[in-house]
Order: structure tokens, then C-alpha cells, then sequence
């Protein structure tokens, strides 16, 4: 130590000369200038990454944060410090009449150099500079999510997720970031092809598209005023002149919180918060990174390549990386080896020689993650060069496909089967669809493979040789961005067959085997309530009437349909008469040997018109009077009941094929859009006794719902025509617009009849839940019911008894001669409105909603 009270260290080839390393930068934790060094270093081998080759805006507290009542001094500090050691790489940007020079946090000691002044918070834009010294385009989107007074984590977080698939329908993988201060940032990787301009424009689109799906949660203006119980989604920070806080950076806030990189799961806990700096070192000491896809790595690539980040790169698949280059660094810094299933070989791989007939390998795996793809993998070099084809690989000549090139895998992923676990990348169902060998005919780094593909007999190729080719296409959105196509010149195997078209059904099981089960299909896509204000006019709609029925998921195979209620429950026993959609698949449906369709279940009137009324009737026959077979689900042992003219309408299509397993056929079109589903549909499906699809409507709203007024039906739903279909998820792309007031309802109790109704039930007492869920009384009806359907309530609601009212806000008046019921069951009625205490107005009975459970329910847009 000198006279002064300084010492010097040695950080990797640099000496520092450090002071005052006992000084309290927060006062509230005790935590010292030491302290946040040490963790400075402790972080370098992830912070580095997000912030090397960008400019450093500093954030300085020299006498600490202080406290809430005594906050500390602050200054903002954008040139290096004439102070700062000489061995600090900087980056300088020259305006109209200044130049700006910036330190480079390319080295753990620079971080450290930054905790010696007090240097707390690290701000940096979304670019980098280049290896000519001159600003690059940016390599990164990032929104900041600004919950304003009222909101929280928790209502960032929901947006978050809303962001997310905006991002991920644009072909962007996201990753969001609690602040440390109040919100989340969320960040997706850019391949650099557009400048800042370019970029902030279409923040701010998607910025004002969130707004406009969710006017009262989200705000994309500058507006202050009108934030209040709101997240204000910040699009400005793409600006090239903005920053923002780093990654991994400390805050100067009360308590030394952290910008922490989070997993999607963790954005599902309710008590989600900010994390401090302790908390981020355990973390990082166990290996977590999630936002290392997203880090630069200075690992001397060279050209357009050189300061990407991995993400944006090859990869390490002919990318310009050394011949020394370990091509599975990337992938072992996106997996912890302790918690996935996946093989993490800690070596480097080892190209091996290929003699004789010894060919190289390939692999095709199923992938169940958050959205359905496929990992077409491919051997060279010692690696699985891997990419992943959102819709499969294509079996016919005519097709071009995306496919997304990601990180190497290492070879004994080839025969990896199996779960990975919840929180780790790339968590889901992986199997092996096809896997065998190839015959590389041409191998050209980073641009084009051509290669033939001979898999498995009961493959998902067929069972014959394929010839493939993979052509770089960045001009696509990305340098990433690659089309996979089957080529006209096919080979022939050594049957003698030839890979021309895909084989129809392939034989791996029985067809008995192959039948669907409820488990198979998915739950129902959602739509939500509007009015016609709510349809933007730049965007192109469809129109579908609104039937009056209940929603049902039906999975056809050729000896079979399964069907589903929307929450999950098994119908296939009660309407046997769809079991006819076996025989109505044509075109691609039947080529495929299956479908999974979505559609209403409705009961005819002798006009015509769905009656809601006889549906509950013919639900409740069938309920009473039939049995279901043990086992697989199959027809019931009674038919339909007689008299009610029973229909189902089909209106979606999700996917083509019977239920997935590897080596079977099967085409997703959850990821197509609504208007190429629906000439799937109406392609793939005939009209029968029973099953019929409704004609949708193209041309304006005021014609759909004026044929809506004539068929005295509910209303329409406007469906967007580039809407994706999302399995269990409300969205605003599908919108209901209704002619007629209904309203779902939770029974809560009953008052007993008088007069006529004495002895029985007299009203029924409802309740219907706010938005975060909690029931809040909503009155009562006492009409529309028939005297069986009275009796049939009674029956109900005396099993599921209870002593107290279950929500607290019941009136003394409807108290009195009430009993009370446990919330489960839910009902419909028409109504003339609400009142001002939010109760319904002129309540009718219509029936009960068997298809419904109680968190479901929602007050209803007027």
C-alpha cells in the first residue's frame, strides 16, 4: 500500500491501482467498493459478451447511492476520464462538432476500473463498432417495458409474453431482462442487415400494434399522463443515439439490484421480482446464462462476421471461425450439462474419417418446444450442422421451405430421444422422426448443400433416398434464414423406388393404433369480445358467423373420431353420428390419413337456426342415456337423441395427418395463416348428414352481420386473415361481435320458490368473476326456465352444497332465503345490460355450459 492509501492488482495483463476499496456504495446493504468489484470480475465472463465493442455510457455515484430520504449524487459520464489507464481499448464518434471517446469493456479489467470510480451502471446502444472503428448497424432489438403507477413486474411480465409472439411470428427468438429498477427489457438478436432508423421503425410499429390489442394494459406513446395502470412499451431505445442498461450491470438504486437475464419460466411466478447482486453471483457461479445466445464472442472471426453475436452468426458452420475453432462452444454455453437430458461432450469434436460404404450421419428430430419445428441435422466437420424447419422438411418437389440455421450439435445428438427440462433451452418433446445416413454432393460453407438423404424404412421420408437442397438465403430477414427444397432429380433406392411424392399413409402401427385420443389435440384458440372500432382498417378480415353451440376439437383418422369439449372434457361417446367425418377427408386431409378440425357443435330448429335451448336438451338425453365403451374412446351404445337435428360446423383445420409419432406423416398448420387454413379446410373437408363447413364471408362487416340478422343468429367473429392459430390462448386476431347480449355466469346459490315454484328453486344466484379472477355477485334469474329444467338445477346444485355464500358482496335482500352452492358450475343468460352496481339487467335463462369452467368467465363486451 502507498502513503497515498492506494494499492495496485494485477487483472489479467493489466495492472490497476485501486483505493478506498472499504467505501459503503450502498448504504441500506452495507455493500463496499470491494464488494462491487469482486462482482464486477465474478460477471466479466457473461457481461463482456453484451458489452464488448459497444460504447459505455457510465452512470457515477463517487460518494454512493445513499439512501431513499438522501439519494447520492449522480453524474453521467460519456468520454473516458482523463484519469483512466492507458491500456483502456476505446471507440470514438465523431459529431458535427465534437468527438465523443468512449471506453470498450472488452476486458475484466476494464469492469473493474469502472468499480474504482464508481462507475455503477453501464449503459450501452444497440450497436457495435466495427473492426474499421466506425458504428455498425445494430445486432439487437430491445424494448423496454415501463410499467406506469398501478402496474408492476407482474403486468410487465404479460406483456412481455405478448411481445414474445409478436417476435417470434417475425422469426425473432426474445429474452427478456428484469431491470433492476422497475420493468423488463427484451431483447431479440438482429442480423445487422438494417441501420438504427430502420430498426426503431419497426419497434414502434410493433410498439403501437401492442397498443392497439391491448388498449388497457399497454401505452406506446411518450405520454406520462397517461401511463397510470399501463406498461408503456419504450420502442425509443433503438434509436442509435439512445442506450440502455446493460445486461448483467448494477443499478443505483436503494438496494444493489441487478439488470438480470431471466428464463420465460421464471416470468410465471406471481411473485416474480427484481434480483440483487448477490443473487446474480449464485446464479452465474452455477452456470446460468439465458442470454448467452445473444453475446458477442471475440473469437477472431473475420469480414462481415467479425463483433456478431452468436445468434446472428453461423455458428461456427463456415462462418469464418478458425480451423481450430471448438464448432460446440456455442452449443455448451446454451445448456447447463446438470439439468438437460441432452448429451454436452466436454471436448472439442473430432472429425471423423469416412472409407468403404461408410457414410456420414443425419438426423431429423420431432421438436415439442414452445412451438412445434423440426431439427433437420446434418454431419460435417466432426458436428451436426444443424437448422430448424418450422414446417418439416418438404416431401413434395414444389415446395420451399424456411429453414432457421442454429448452433452445431455434437454427433450423439443423433440419437438423442427424451425430455428437456422445463427452464433449459429448447425445453419439450424431442424424437427422432427419421435418421440414416448421406452422400454429401456438394458442401459449400455457408452458402449451399446439396446432400442425399437415405433414412429408416418406417421414416418420416418414406422409407426412400432424398435429395435435398439448402441454399443461404438472407435476404429472407436474416443470414440465418436458409430454403430447403426437394429437388426434381431424385434417386432411386434399391427397390427401385423413387422419392417423387410422399408415401400417403406409412405403415408403422395399426390403424387402430393410429387413432386419435382426446389427449392428441390441443386446446381451443380463443377469440375476444369487441366492437366493430376494434377491426383496424389497414388489415384484412374474414368473417365467420357465430354460432350458437358448443365448441368441439375433433381428431379424424381413418377408423375413428375423437372429440373434445374446449375445456378438455371427452365427448367421443355422446354424438356418434360424427363419426362420419371418417369418411368426409378428401384431397390433402385423406392423403395425409387424417385431420384434427375445430368447429361448433349446434342443435337445428325446425327453421334451421341454431336453438340453444334444444342442444341443452339433446346434451342432456345423451348425459343420461348413454355409456361409454371402456378403453379407448369409440361410439356411444345409444345414437343421438331423436328429433333434434344435431350439426357440426367445421370452420378451422390445425393439422393434416393422424397423431404424431416418428416415422408417420404429419403436416402442423398452426403456424399457416387464416386464410391458407381455410382453403385447406374447405378443401380437406366434405359436407356429409351431419358435418358440413359454413361458407366464410370476405367481403365487408356491415354484409356479414346483416346475413348474421337474417339467420337471427348470436352475432360474427372476425377472424384476420395473417392470423396464426395459438392453441389455448385469447387473441385479439379473432374478435366477437355480437348481435345478441349474452353472458356466462357462475351459480353460486338458489332462493326457493314461492306460489308455483314453492318447494323447488325460485331464482338462481350468479356471480362472474373481475379480471383478475375473483367472483363478485352479479344477481339473480328466475326466467327461461321450464319446470324440468328447474328440477334438473335442483338436482345439480344440491351435491355441491355449501353453508356460506362464497363471495362476500351478496345484498342482505337476496340473502334471506337463499342456499348457497361451491362455484363450479357455469350457466348462460340473456340479458338487457348491466346495472351501475354490476349486476345483470332482465336476466333470461339459457342453459347451463357444461363446455365452460368457472375461471373461463368474463364479464362480456356490451
Amino acid at each position: 500500500m502507498t502513503r497515498s492509501g492506494r494499492q495496485t492488482y494485477t487483472v489479467g495483463d493489466h495492472s490497476l491501482s485501486v483505493s478506498n476499496l472499504g467505501k459503503v456504495f450502498y448504504p441500506v446493504t452495507g455493500t463496499t467498493k470491494a464488494e462491487v468489484m469482486e462482482y464486477y470480475l465474478a460477471v466479466a465472463q457473461v457481461i463482456i459478451p453484451q458489452v464488448a465493442q459497444r460504447p459505455v455510457t457510465r452512470k457515477r455515484w463517487v460518494d454512493g447511492v445513499g439512501t431513499a430520504e438522501q439519494p447520492g449524487q449522480v453524474f453521467f459520464r460519456k468520454d473516458l476520464e482523463d484519469s483512466a489507464p492507458s491500456w483502456i481499448p476505446v471507440g470514438r464518434i465523431t459529431h458535427s462538432e465534437r468527438t465523443n471517446t468512449y471506453p470498450l469493456a472488452n476486458d475484466p479489467a476494464v469492469l473493474a476500473w469502472f468499480a474504482q470510480v464508481a462507475a455503477l451502471e453501464l449503459h450501452t446502444p444497440q450497436w457495435r463498432f466495427g473492426r474499421n472503428g466506425q458504428p455498425r448497424n445494430p445486432d439487437r432489438l430491445v424494448l423496454d417495458l415501463d410499467p406506469g403507477e398501478g402496474a408492476g413486474l407482474t403486468e410487465c411480465a404479460e406483456v412481455a409474453r405478448w411481445c414474445r409472439d409478436i417476435l417470434a411470428d417475425m422469426g425473432m427468438e426474445s429474452f427478456p431482462v428484469t431491470s433492476g429498477s422497475k420493468g423488463i427489457h427484451l431483447y431479440a438478436a438482429l442480423d445487422g442487415q438494417h441501420n438504427a432508423d430502420a430498426i426503431s421503425a419497426v419497434a414502434h410499429e410493433l410498439a403501437k400494434a401492442l397498443e392497439a390489442d391491448h388498449p388497457d394494459e399497454v401505452i406506446s406513446s411518450m405520454r406520462k399522463a397517461s401511463r397510470a395502470g399501463k406498461v408503456f412499451v419504450d420502442w425509443s431505445q433503438n434509436n442509435g443515439s439512445k442506450t440502455t442498461v446493460s445486461p448483467y450491470s448494477l443499478r443505483g438504486r436503494e438496494r444493489p439490484w441487478v439488470a438480470a437475464p431471466r428464463t420465460w419460466e421464471e416470468l410465471e411466478d406471481p411473485d416474480l421480482r427484481h434480483l440483487e447482486m448477490s443473487e446474480v453471483l449464485q446464479r452465474v457461479a452455477e452456470g446460468q446464462d439465458p442470454l448467452a445466445p445473444l453475446g458477442w464472442v471475440p473469437d477472431g472471426a473475420e469480414g462481415d462476421d467479425a463483433g456478431r453475436s452468436p445468434s446472428a452468426r453461423g455458428h461456427g458452420n463456415g462462418s469464418g471461425t478458425g480451423p481450430a475453432a471448438d464448432r460446440l462452444a456455442t452449443y455448451r454455453s446454451m445448456r447447463d450439462a446438470s439439468k438437460t437430458a441432452e448429451p454436452v461432450p466436454e471436448e472439442a469434436p473430432v472429425e471423423r474419417q469416412f472409407g468403404g460404404a461408410e457414410r456420414p450421419s443425419f438426423v431429423i428430430q420431432e421438436h415439442h418446444a414452445r412451438r412445434l419445428h423440426w431439427d433437420f441435422r446434418l454431419e460435417h466437420s466432426g458436428v451436426l450442422v444443424s437448422w430448424a424447419v418450422p414446417k418439416g422438411p418438404p416431401l413434395d418437389t414444389e415446395s420451399n421451405r424456411l429453414a432457421v440455421q442454429t448452433e452445431d450439435h455434437p454427433l450423439e445428438y443423433g440419437t438423442f430421444e427424451g425430455t428437456i427440462a422445463k427452464g433449459e433451452y429448447g425445453a419439450g418433446e424431442v424424437t427422432i422422426w427419421d435418421a440414416g445416413t448421406i452422400e454429401i454432393e456438394k458442401w459449400r460453407e455457408g452458402k449451399e448443400v446439396i446432400a442425399v438423404l437415405s433414412g429408416r424404412p418406417d421414416g418420416g421420408l418414406g422409407g426412400v433416398p432424398r435429395r435435398y437442397a439448402l441454399i443461404n438465403a438472407p435476404g429472407m430477414g436474416g443470414e440465418n434464414n436458409w430454403l430447403i427444397h426437394l429437388m426434381q432429380d431424385q434417386p432411386e433406392s434399391s427397390t427401385g423406388r423413387r422419392a417423387a411424392k410422399p408415401a400417403a399413409k406409412p405403415a408403422t402401427r395399426a390403424a387402430e393404433d393410429a387413432a386419435f385420443t382426446v389427449a392428441d389435440l390441443p386446446a381451443p384458440m380463443l377469440a375476444t369480445s369487441g366492437q366493430p372500432a376494434d377491426l383496424a382498417a389497414d388489415e384484412e378480415w374474414a368473417y365467420e358467423m357465430k354460432w350458437d353451440g358448443y365448441r368441439l376439437l375433433a381428431g379424424v383418422s381413418p377408423g375413428q373420431v375423437a372429440l373434445a369439449s374446449r375445456n378438455g372434457k371427452d365427448l367421443t361417446a355422446d354424438y356418434p353420428a360424427l363419426q362420419e367425418l371418417t369418411g368426409l377427408l378428401t384431397g390433402a386431409a385423406a392423403e395425409y390419413g387424417g385431420a384434427v378440425l375445430d368447429g361448433e357443435l349446434v342443435a337445428l330448429d325446425a327453421q334451421g337456426r341454431p336453438d340453444f335451448g334444444l342442444l341443452q336438451e339433446a346434451s342432456g338425453r345423451t348425459s343420461r342415456g348413454t355409456r361409454r365403451r371402456p378403453g379407448r374412446p369409440g361410439p356411444a351404445a345409444e345414437t343421438a337423441p331423436s328429433g333434434i337435428d344435431l350439426r357440426y360446423l367445421v370452420f378451422d383445420i390445425l393439422q393434416l395427418g393422424p397423431p404424431g409419432a416418428s416415422g408417420r406423416q404429419v403436416r402442423s398448420l398452426l403456424r399457416t395463416h387464416y386464410g391458407e387454413r381455410r382453403e385447406v379446410l374447405e378443401a380437406a373437408v366434405g359436407n356429409g348428414d351431419v358435418v358440413s363447413v359454413p361458407p366464410g364471408y370476405r367481403g365487408t362487416l356491415a354484409r356479414a352481420q346483416q346475413a348474421s340478422r337474417e339467420l337471427q343468429l348470436e352475432g360474427v367473429v372476425a377472424k384476420r386473415s395473417d392470423s396464426t392459430y395459438r392453441p389455448g390462448q385469447r387473441s385479439s386476431a379473432w374478435i366477437k361481435l355480437k348481435l345478441q347480449q349474452h353472458q356466462e355466469v357462475v351459480v353460486i346459490g338458489a332462493r326457493r320458490g314461492q306460489g308455483g315454484r314453492a318447494g323447488g328453486i325460485g331464482s338462481l344466484l350468479l356471480a362472474v368473476p373481475d379480471a383478475s379472477g375473483e367472483l363478485h355477485y352479479a344477481g339473480r334469474v328466475g326466467t327461461g326456465f321450464t319446470a324440468a329444467q328447474l328440477e334438473e338445477a335442483a338436482s345439480k346444485l344440491r351435491s355441491i352444497r355449501r353453508k356460506t355464500p362464497p363471495v362476500r358482496d351478496v345484498p342482505a335482500a337476496d340473502q334471506s332465503d337463499a342456499w348457497w352452492v361451491r362455484p363450479r358450475l357455469v350457466g348462460e343468460v340473456n340479458l338487457a345490460g348491466r346495472t351501475r352496481s354490476g349486476r345483470v339487467r332482465q336476466a333470461s335463462w339459457r342453459g347451463w355450459r357444461p363446455d365452460k369452467d368457472p375461471d373461463e368467465v368474463r364479464w362480456e363486451t356490451p
